[in-house]
C-alpha cells in the first residue's frame, strides 16, 4: 500500500472525478430542463443554458469528449469503489477532488442558476461520492465567483459543512483576480482557512488568456494552462492579494514546475524597479512561497522539479497524478515521483508526496502508520 519501500504519506493533490448531473435531483426540479444534449464538433456533449460544455472545435475548444479519460483510469473516474482500488494498487492515501463539468461554472452566464449549480454539485461532492470513503478522498467546491456575494454566501455554507477547499479560474470574465470586486472572496476565504486551487479549462466558456489564440486541442492545451497560471500568480501577487490576506493559501494547478521560477523572477525585478506601480505588492515571490502562501503542483514526468527545489525549497510542492484525465501517467505515477523526488534528498519525498499537501488542504489527522491492510483497515484522514 502506497510507496512499499518507505513511510511516507502520498496525497494526490490534483485529481478529478467525472459528474453525474443525472442524479442531481434537487438542481432538475429548481431548474427543469436545464441539461440538454448539445451537439459541438461532431460529438454530444451537455448542454447547459444553449451552449455546448465541452466546446469540440473552435478556438479555445476543449478536450475532445472520446478520449477524455485515460483508458486505465476510466472505470474509476466514476466508480468510487473502483476509484479506491486504483488508489490501493498505485500506492494513494487521500486524493484531492476537482470536477470537470463544475470547473465551468463560472462561465455560466445565469449567476443565479451558477449558485444553484454550485450548490448542488457540492452536495453530491461532499455527501455522495467523499462521503462514501471519507478518509481517503477530499472535495474541493465549485463557487460561482462570476457573482461574488453569491460566492462568499456559498464559502460560508461550505465552511460549516467542513470543506477544506474551492478553485477558482485564473480569470473571472473580464476581471482579473485582483479586482476589488473579488477581495471580499478572497477575505472570507482566508477567514475561514480554505485552501485555494486555481484551476483551468479549456472548452469550458471561460474567457481564458490563451487558450483562444488556436483551434487544433493540442495548441490549445499546450500553451493556456501555463499562462493562465501566470495570469492568475500575476494579479494575486503583483496585485497584492496575497499580501492583504496573509493567511490566504493558494495552489497553482495542472501547469507543471517550471513557468514559476522565472515569472518569479520577473516579477521580482519589477518589483524593485517598478515599485511606485505596485504599491498593493508588499512581498516577494519568494517570501510568499517561504511563508507557505504559494504552492504549485508537479505530475511525475515533470523535469523541473530538481531546479524548482533548488530555487525554493521543497515545502511548496504538490504531487499530482490528474486521474483519470488522458495525460495522466498510469500507472506508475507514484512510484516515479518518490523517485524523482528522492534523488534531491532525504527529506524531500515525504514532503512533495504527501506532507505538503496535508498542511494545504488541512488533512489533520493523516499519518501513514495508522493505516493497515483493506481489510479492516483504518483509513489516514480523519
Amino acid at each position: 500500500m502506497t510507496d512499499p519501500a518507505t513511510d511516507t504519506v502520498v496525497v494526490d493533490a490534483d485529481a478529478h472525478v467525472s459528474e453525474d448531473p443525472l442524479a442531481w435531483s434537487w438542481l432538475h426540479e429548481r431548474h427543469p430542463g436545464w441539461l440538454t444534449a448539445a451537439a459541438s464538433g461532431g460529438a454530444t456533449v451537455a448542454g447547459i443554458g444553449g451552449r455546448a460544455y465541452p466546446l469540440q472545435e473552435g478556438r479555445g475548444r476543449g478536450v475532445p469528449i472520446d478520449s477524455a479519460l485515460h483508458p486505465a483510469c476510466r472505470e474509476g473516474s466514476a466508480d468510487v469503489d473502483r476509484r479506491i482500488e486504483d488508489m490501493d494498487a498505485e500506492g494513494i492515501d487521500v486524493q484531492v477532488l476537482y470536477g470537470g463539468l463544475s470547473i465551468g461554472v463560472t462561465g455560466f452566464a445565469d449567476p443565479g442558476f451558477a449558485a444553484d449549480f454550485a450548490r448542488q454539485y457540492n452536495d453530491w461532492l461532499l455527501d455522495t461520492v467523499c462521503a462514501r470513503h471519507p478518509t481517503r478522498l477530499v472535495g474541493v467546491c465549485a463557487v460561482p465567483l462570476q457573482d461574488p456575494q453569491r460566492a462568499v454566501a456559498e464559502v460560508e455554507r461550505l465552511a460549516a459543512k467542513g470543506a477544506r477547499a474551492v478553485t477558482i479560474p485564473p480569470v473571472v470574465g473580464d476581471r482579473n483576480l485582483d479586482d476589488p470586486t473579488l477581495d471580499g472572496f478572497f477575505g472570507v476565504v482566508a477567514d475561514h482557512d480554505l485552501a485555494v486551487g486555481v484551476h483551468s479549462a479549456p472548452g469550458m466558456h471561460l474567457p481564458l488568456p490563451a487558450a483562444d489564440r488556436f483551434d487544433n486541442y493540442a495548441q490549445v492545451h499546450l500553451l493556456s494552462f501555463p499562462v493562465d497560471q501566470m495570469v492568475a500568480f500575476t494579479a494575486l501577487v503583483l496585485g497584492g492579494v496575497l499580501d492583504r490576506h496573509e493567511q490566504l493559501r493558494v495552489a497553482f494547478l495542472e501547469a507543471g514546475l517550471g513557468w514559476l521560477p522565472y515569472l518569479a523572477d520577473r516579477a521580482t525585478e519589477h518589483r524593485e524597479k517598478r515599485a511606485s506601480l505596485l504599491p498593493g505588492m508588499r512581498s516577494d515571490p519568494r517570501e510568499l512561497i517561504g511563508r507557505g502562501q504559494c504552492y504549485v503542483s508537479f505530475e511525475c514526468e515533470d523535469p523541473f522539479l530538481a531546479p524548482y527545489v533548488a530555487q525554493f525549497g521543497a515545502d511548496s510542492v504538490l504531487f499530482a497524478s490528474d486521474y483519470p484525465h488522458w495525460d495522466a501517467e498510469w500507472p506508475g505515477c507514484v512510484a516515479a515521483a518518490h523517485k524523482a523526488a528522492a534523488a534531491l534528498g532525504d527529506e524531500v519525498p515525504a514532503k512533495v508526496m504527501g506532507a505538503n499537501a496535508v498542511r494545504f488542504y488541512r488533512l489533520d489527522g493523516t499519518n501513514r502508520s495508522e493505516r493497515s491492510e483493506r481489510s479492516g483497515r483504518t483509513d489516514p484522514v480523519r
